[in-house]
This record gives C-alpha cells, sequence and structure tokens, in this order.
C-alpha cells in the first residue's frame, strides 16, 4: 500500500512509520523538522511541512491509500493542535479525494466501558479532569472527523507505554476494552496498521489497550 503518516516524529507516528516499511509498504512520512526524524528504509519518502495549509499537503496524500495521523498536544500547553491540524489534513485529502484516514485520539473521549470497576471509573475521572482541555480539543477533531467525507477511524488508547510491540492487545468499536488501562505506542500503531482495511471501523471510534 502507499501510505502517508503525519506526526512521524512522535512516538506513535514514527512506530506506524517502521512498522509500515517493514511490511513492505510506501510510505510518505509527513515532519516539521527532517532533522529530528531518524527512521531510514527503502520506500520511505520524506516530506517537510508545517500544516498550517492544505495547499502543501495535498501532494502528500494524493494517490494514497490510507493517511495515518499521530498529531496530537504533547502538553495541556498544546491543547487545540489536533483539531486545527486535522482540520487541515481533512481539507487536503477532500481535495485530492483520498478517503482513508485513522487518527490517534483517546480512551476517555469515548464512552467507558461497561464492565470497568469503581477504580477504573475513578481514575478515568481523574484523568479527565487534570486534561480536560487536552481531550476538548481531542473531541473536537472527532466532531471535525465526523463532519468531513472521509473514511475516518479514531483510535483511543489508554495510557502510553514505552514498551516493545506484542501485537497482542484488545480493541473495541464504539467502545473499550474494559480495564483497559496501557498500551505501548508499538502496539498502537500496530492496531492503526491493522485497521486500515477493516470496514468495521470506518467512521467509528475503536478503544485499544491490554
Amino acid at each position: 500500500m502507499k501510505l502517508t503518516v503525519l506526526g512521524a516524529t512522535g512516538g506513535i507516528g514514527q512506530e506506524i512509520v517502521r512498522q509500515a516499511l517493514g511490511a513492505g509498504h510506501q510510505v510518505t512520512a509527513v515532519v516539521r523538522d527532517p532533522a529530528r526524524f531518524t527512521v531510514t528504509g527503502a520506500g520511505l519518502e520524506v516530506v517537510r511541512a508545517d500544516l498550517t495549509d492544505p495547499g502543501p499537503l495535498r501532494p502528500a496524500v494524493a494517490g494514497r491509500d490510507a493517511v495515518l495521523s499521530g498529531l496530537g498536544a504533547r502538553s495541556r500547553k498544546d491543547a487545540g493542535v489536533a483539531a486545527r491540524l486535522t482540520r487541515t489534513v481533512l481539507a487536503a485529502m477532500e481535495a485530492e479525494q483520498t478517503r482513508r484516514l485513522l487518527v490517534v485520539s483517546a480512551a476517555p473521549v469515548g464512552p467507558a466501558a461497561q464492565d470497568d470497576t469503581l477504580l477504573d471509573r475513578a481514575m478515568l475521572r481523574l484523568i479527565s479532569a487534570l486534561l480536560k482541555d487536552v481531550y476538548a480539543d481531542l473531541r473536537e477533531m472527532e466532531g471535525a472527523l465526523a463532519a468531513s467525507a472521509t473514511d475516518w477511524t479514531a483510535v483511543r488508547p489508554p495510557r502510553l507505554q514505552n514498551k516493545p510491540l506484542t501485537g497482542s492487545y484488545r480493541t473495541v468499536v464504539g467502545g473499550s476494552p474494559p480495564r483497559g488501562r496501557f498500551i505501548a505506542r508499538a502496539d498502537v500503531a500496530h492496531a492503526m496498521l491493522a485497521m486500515i482495511d477493516d470496514p468495521a471501523t470506518v467512521k467509528q471510534g475503536v478503544g485499544v489497550a491490554y
């Protein structure tokens, strides 16, 4: 497949690029600063763009089988970046009639798992309160996705870890895995790549966790 990866210098973005290249896909990595991007490999093209204008992004998404985005706020001070940059991506994709888009969101944006324990629910409320600006940004981003013409999927992980790929995790379309407290960035990337051709995930939020 021909894939474009946005936010490719981030933890999930880099994992998407590495795993996609390892699977033999052609990958275009879109980054703001190529000097910070260290992934190499056959089939990789690196494109510099700041995502403030959809025009320069259009060649990077044209003719692609899917666009995968690891864009998002790295801290509370960055709240607003996910919705703003995703709107640029949507405009570029719609102009080029590229339809498949997968983005990283977060578990608190979706519904709580029905079988969660009281402790899990209390932790979710606490995290949601502490990061309310970040999650408001992600909800706005998901609203923009829902209003778009793309075949989108919002992947909603809980707390992220820097651990090796396991390939063993749970996914719930339209919900969250019960007691799903952690997942490695590498496994989020793996799940996103696996969902590209999964019609059940189109126009859905998908919870993913161990």
